[in-house]
């Protein structure tokens, strides 16, 4: 049997050292960093008031030295989480229960897959993580929650949670995948006849107002940029859900401790900035978050949040886009199926059977869909569509 160490709670991230956690979190994922996570608290972003009162686990080994931690949040609503459990919220409810507060294991905000269970790789990287899961589910049990969730797992993670007996979910999102294209011609040279003409068109339309682009990362960012692009993060937050996540703050935070890991692809028409798009830079991956602009042209967010982001990811090489989540009109550019991973531990034996049961269904369901969306892409019929192993981040 391994030694059962037991992992401790801090409440504010500023807490852990910057450097421990960072080790076990490692340099692939930008949104798993402390500068990221540190500037959610920092900002007021995140916190208590606003419905996210951290509650992060840390874990040291036999030399006292940091072997592992765990992104955990207290919860009293589900926004901002992009893995839905209304329904699940309303049969707790219905039957006499109350589903919050609940223990959200993610990063705030971020529909991005990455690694939730913070450990460095090594023999022992199963061993060490099943002990944090283990010690998610005691303070699940102390505060008396409803449930415990783990959002945009890795596959890896996702089946050995699913071994230690918790609930496991399935979804999918669009994602652009660089197979070494030396060009966005080289990329559009792939697709049909139809598709490639109207991908051509649309970036034509896109910026024929007069539109300049700009790509802005390091020390190019400035905070006249994050004012402006504040606005028209304002701007789609009126339009969508009527209050934004993220505080002006955040922004000069970011720009201040991981600027070379933002991109931020900016517009501007007569002088003037209109519209913007927020990136962070992984390893292998560019992850489009955020989106706003102050005029509207057809064809510019097209533009900028999708092909912008392959002609990056193109230049300097990363395998993926992320385009954050939902969308099923970004496989008509470019962008293919993919899985994402939830796991689940929910404390009421009768909703966790029938929780377990839909979850099977659903799960074929999502398989099914995503072998239709990859029989009708946009490519041509003679190009390997085959991807490497899915979401395989450590």
């Amino acid at each position: 049997m391994p030694e059962q160490r037991q992992a401790r709670v801090v409440q504010q991230i500023d807490q852990i050292d910057a450097a421990d956690w960072d080790r076990c979190a490692g340099p692939e994922n930008p949104f798993t960093r402390h500068a990221f996570l540190a500037a959610l608290e920092a900002s007021g972003s995140v916190s208590a008031s606003t419905g996210w009162q951290p509650f992060h686990l840390a874990l040291n080994g036999d030399a006292d030295e940091m072997i592992g931690a765990v992104p955990l949040y207290l919860k009293g609503h589900s926004q901002g989480e992009y893995v839905f459990d209304h329904a699940w919220a309303d049969a707790w409810h219905r039957a006499g229960g109350s589903y919050y507060p609940k223990l959200q294991c993610s990063v705030p905000f971020t529909p991005a897959t990455g690694s939730r269970l913070l450990t460095p790789p090594g023999p022992k990287r199963d061993e060490t993580e099943a002990q944090l899961v283990s010690g998610c589910v005691q303070l699940a049990e102390q505060l008396e929650v409803s449930s415990l969730h783990f959002t945009f797992l890795p596959e890896r993670q996702w089946q050995n949670l699913g071994k230690l007996g918790l609930l496991r979910r399935m979804d999918q999102q669009f994602h652009w995948r660089n197979r070494g294209y030396g060009s966005f011609d080289e990329f559009l040279g792939e697709l049909s006849s139809k598709k490639r003409k109207n991908l051509r068109r649309e970036r034509r339309e896109a910026l024929s107002p007069g539109i300049e682009v700009e790509w802005l990362t390091g020390s190019d960012l400035q905070e006249h940029h994050w004012d402006a692009f504040y606005r028209f993060y304002l701007d789609t937050g009126d339009r969508k859900w009527g209050r934004p996540y993220l505080t002006r703050s955040f922004f000069s935070l970011i720009s201040e401790t991981m600027a070379d890991q933002v991109l931020l692809i900016m517009c501007r028409r007569e002088g003037r900035y209109i519209a913007g798009a927020l990136n962070f830079i992984g390893a292998d991956t560019l992850f489009g978050r955020n989106w706003g602009c102050i005029e509207d042209h057809r064809f510019l967010h097209f533009e900028i949040c999708y092909y912008q982001a392959i002609d990056f990811a193109i230049t300097h090489g990363l395998d993926w886009v992320e385009a954050g989540a939902q969308g099923g009109h970004k496989v008509a550019r470019g962008y293919g199926p993919r899985a994402t991973y939830s796991a689940h531990w929910i404390r009421d034996a009768g909703l966790r059977d029938a929780i377990e049961r839909y979850l099977e269904d659903e799960r074929d369901y999502v398989r099914q869909d995503i072998e239709y969306t990859e029989a009708h892409t946009p490519f041509r019929k003679d190009v390997d569509l085959r991807p490497p192993a899915a979401n395989a981040i450590c």
